[in-house]
């Protein structure tokens, strides 16, 4: 399979509102693809229509070879939403042990996932306590561990490291960049440009349409900017 993720003129329309305007996206097998943009450009959109959470106005848009929306597909995918989506009465630990018996992990796989998961996110200490009680910041490790229990094919991460201290960030981006070496692939969405940097192609988008797609060293070579934040201001004003 030579492109994990694949769209074809996506819109998605909320009333008179165009989220998604007409998203063609190419993304292969181990490749870390950021989606960078401001708020309500429509990248988090883009990434429910992939899961399958969102019925597209029109266009296409394949994911591991399937035509989304497709259930066959929800066992290879790992997806983190901005939001958090965790039950709020379980520990930490029950919380791993739920989800993973969802994705129908053995219980010594679920074991062995527990304790590389919580060490990932540096959760350990808190294993035993009460999602509710926990931060924001902590509550969203804790999704991120679970969006990767079952060792999916393709993430889809939304915003991943909001809230999470800079060294801690960057133990992340060392793992995502280990599940891309081993051909998993990564879609991301972040505002931290350092991490846009750390991407293999970032996809700039605003207000529904991707204004420019490529390699941040790419990106800068072309705009002559020295940063891609620059680059992502050159582009948003049309110079090209």
């Amino acid at each position: 399979m030579k492109n994990v993720v694949v769209t074809k003129n996506l819109v998605k329309k909320f009333g008179d509102l165009t989220a998604v305007d007409d998203l063609n996206l190419e993304i292969p097998k181990g490749e870390i693809f950021g989606f960078i943009g401001p708020n309500g450009s429509g990248k988090t959109t883009a990434i429910k229509i992939l899961c399958g959470l969102l019925k597209p106005t029109s266009g296409e848009s394949y994911v591991l070879g399937k035509k989304i929306p497709n259930t066959s597909i929800f066992p290879r995918i790992g997806y983190m939403p901005q939001e958090t989506a965790l039950y709020l009465d379980l520990t930490v630990k029950q919380t791993i042990q739920f989800f993973g018996e969802i994705y129908g992990l053995s219980k010594d796989a679920i074991a062995k996932r527990e304790e590389e998961m919580l060490d990932f996110v540096d959760l350990k200490a808190r294993r035993n306590e009460i999602v509710d009680n926990l931060s924001g910041g902590m509550k969203h490790r804790l999704s991120l561990a679970v969006s990767l229990i079952h060792e999916p094919e393709l993430l889809l991460l939304d915003e991943p490291t909001v809230g999470v201290d800079p060294e801690l960030r960057s133990s992340f981006w060392s793992y995502f960049k280990d599940l891309a070496s081993k051909g998993v692939t990564v879609l991301i969405t972040t505002h931290y440009m350092d991490e846009a940097n750390r991407c293999d192609r970032v996809g700039m988008i605003r207000l529904g349409k991707l204004v420019a797609v490529g390699s941040p060293a790419h990106m800068k070579e072309e705009t002559g900017q020295p940063s891609l934040e620059d680059a992502f201001l050159w582009y948003l004003r049309g110079e090209k």
